[in-house]
């Protein structure tokens, strides 16, 4: 009998195999039964060849007229991604047939009975196993299809791995795993809260977590020690390659602990599971850079150290040359910085517009000066403004050869910087200088505690208010904490922002991956700092009185980090955007395109809510 009945069908259901993870050793007599769904299908006249995909991998089975007549014409009805039942033989294929391709490869299923569980309307996208000219669009609008093709089925196994390996280490170092509020007290930390209106409580809302910070910290002082969670996290900003609206981090916070000791726990923990989950060559030892020399030396605070071509400092050199431009920048208080390119002489005119133009509109760049190097001399149209010893100097700065470029960048700091850092990346790239297989990470330290914002005029955290300065910084912070920042005079502002904070990032390729530092566990020193961001005592007591209250029940020194998830898997897999990592992601626009998230509500439970929306309805939407 070829088919199956439909309680045989659940009997056989049981006894199924995993189809990838058949080899020549399972080779027997016995029968075997899989199933899954149709990827590829062969007709070569008596014999039907069809590759059965499931999540273990691809087996290819065998319908034979010598078999079955009938069975055969039952297979012939098969069409892609139709789910089916199979049992048979297990056996070796002709050695001309072998596909080294495949974990089974080697073998083959001849096949003696079926049963179609489910047929396929014919899919929408392909579902080849390396295409990638299919529209994001429509990928993601028909998901449910696009997650049977192998990239997104090795995303989806390896983020399970990576997730089981870091609970167990956490296991193994003596962390509580423990869930802390999705439904919470709106307290902004840099990005707009996701707010949820509540019913039983008209007109007040809650707010989704941008993290877990605050909570985590209430844990330490609830005795807890060690903690961590895999949190999901929710921030309304706009969107990029490497966010998400919600997105998942790795959030830890322990407590009578150092910076020092903090670092070395968590590089440990991260480097381990790239080596051992993704087999990539980490070192376990982590170089530090401070972020003044990051800055300095590549033009950002997550730099990519698995290439060179850092950034030359020209201030002094500028005074040198005969270019206003130069000199007007230094004399401004701006910053000139230079960039050898090495063989980028190849770069045609039209090349160099075209990043003049894109500095331009991305970074407000005024112009992207340039000289290329020819032998001992120097090529440009800016050549008559540099005297024969500043060309000289200038050669011996940069360490330039023959066929080099140099760019240089002169404005103020906010625009050198962001101008040098992304063409060095760009050019870096085009000019094939970073090796793709490499691997490496950095700590970058000494982060200021306190920024300029030139938007709002006024000081505001580099990280997030929570962040303890260092130690010989504090009675900086308590004396000049009595009052708000925008009370403070030019010398104080300055002193201000010369405080450095007990903060981390961890960078890996040129990605920040995490964050963190050492938490202030004073009540009075929060106190401070809240003043100096412009937060007075009776606005902070009603955003976060719980955690002040908590500080004043001895609170022990603590400090944490978060990883996120996506942009760690993202970076293992060499994947261009952490969408191709997640199962259910949004668009840049929000917008989940296979669910319609978001939408319109029904009015009764808008008026539930006690909300009315005045948006414009839609053209042609009924009237409430």
């Amino acid at each position: 009998m070829e088919k199956f009945s439909p309680t045989e069908i659940e009997k056989a259901m049981a006894r199924r195999v995993p189809a990838g993870e058949l080899t020549a050793e399972k080779v027997a007599e016995q029968e075997i039964i899989v199933s899954g769904w149709v990827y590829r299908y062969r007709d070569q006249g008596g014999v039907l060849f069809v590759d059965l995909r499931e999540r273990s991998g691809i087996l290819q089975v065998v319908f034979d007229r010598a078999v079955s007549e009938s069975l055969l014409q039952m297979a012939d009805a098969l069409r892609s991604e139709d789910v089916i039942l199979v049992s048979g033989r297990l056996r070796n294929r002709a050695k001309e047939a072998v596909n080294p391709k495949l974990a089974t490869g080697e073998v083959e299923l001849l096949a003696s009975r079926l049963a179609v569980i489910s047929k396929s309307k014919p899919s929408p996208i392909p579902l080849e196993e390396f295409d990638e000219e299919t529209a994001e669009e429509n990928r993601l609008k028909f998901r449910f299809l696009d997650l049977r093709r192998t990239p997104m089925q090795t995303a989806l196994r390896s983020r399970h791995k990576f997730m089981t390996w870091i609970r167990n280490w956490f296991d193994r170092n003596g962390f509580w795993e423990v869930e802390t509020p999705i439904l919470n007290k709106s307290t902004p930390e840099g990005a707009r809260d996701f707010l949820v209106p509540s019913r039983l409580n008209p007109g007040e809302f809650y707010a989704l977590p941008q993290s877990p910070q605050i909570f985590k910290q209430i844990l330490m002082i609830g005795q807890t020690e060690r903690y961590y969670q895999i949190a999901r996290c929710f921030r309304d900003e706009d969107l990029r390659k490497d966010r998400q609206p919600e997105f998942t981090q790795i959030d830890v916070e322990m407590s009578f602990i150092s910076q020092e000791m903090i670092m070395q726990h968590m590089a440990d923990m991260i480097t381990s599971s790239l080596r051992e989950v993704f087999d990539l060559n980490v070192s376990a030892e982590v170089p530090r850079i401070s972020y003044h020399d990051a800055l300095e030396r590549y033009g950002n605070d997550k730099p990519d150290i698995r290439f060179g071509m850092e950034l030359i400092e020209l201030g002094e050199w500028a005074a040198t040359t005969e270019f206003q431009v130069f000199k007007k920048a230094v004399e401004n208080g701006g910053r000139v910085k230079g960039l050898c390119v090495p063989g980028g002489a190849a770069l045609s005119r039209k090349d160099i517009d075209e990043l003049t133009k894109w500095v331009a509109q991305d970074f407000k760049a005024k112009g992207l000066a340039w000289v290329k190097v020819a032998g001992n001399t120097l090529e440009s149209v800016v050549t008559k403004f540099l005297p024969e010893d500043s060309q000289k100097k200038l050669i011996e700065l940069s360490q330039a050869k023959d066929g080099d470029i140099i760019f240089f960048a002169a404005d103020s700091a906010s625009v050198v910087f962001p101008t040098m850092a992304a063409l060095r990346l760009h050019l870096g790239a085009k000019f094939k200088l970073i090796p793709e297989d490499q691997y490496k990470a950095l700590w970058v330290v000494d982060f200021p505690l306190f920024e300029y914002d030139s938007e709002s005029k006024s000081v505001i955290s580099l990280h997030h208010p929570f962040t303890a300065p260092v130690a010989e910084s504090i009675e900086v912070v308590t004396r000049l904490g009595k009052k708000s920042s925008r009370d403070l005079n030019a010398e104080e502002i300055k002193e201000l922002l010369a405080v450095k904070s007990n903060a981390y990032d961890f960078v890996l390729n040129g990605n920040e991956i995490g964050g963190g530092s050492i938490r202030i566990h004073d009540q009075n020193l929060q106190s401070c700092v809240f003043r100096l961001l412009n937060i007075s005592d009776e606005e902070a007591n009603e955003r976060f009185g719980f955690l002040l209250t908590a500080l004043q029940y001895g609170a022990p020194p603590h400090g944490g980090i978060a990883f996120g998830v996506d942009r760690v898997l993202m970076i293992a897999l060499q994947r261009n955007s952490i969408r191709d990592v997640m199962a259910f992601p949004k668009t840049q626009k929000g917008l989940c395109l296979m669910s319609e998230a978001p939408s319109s509500v029904d009015e009764k439970q808008l008026r539930e809510l006690y909300l009315r929306s005045v948006v414009p309805k839609k053209e042609g939407a009924e009237k409430a």
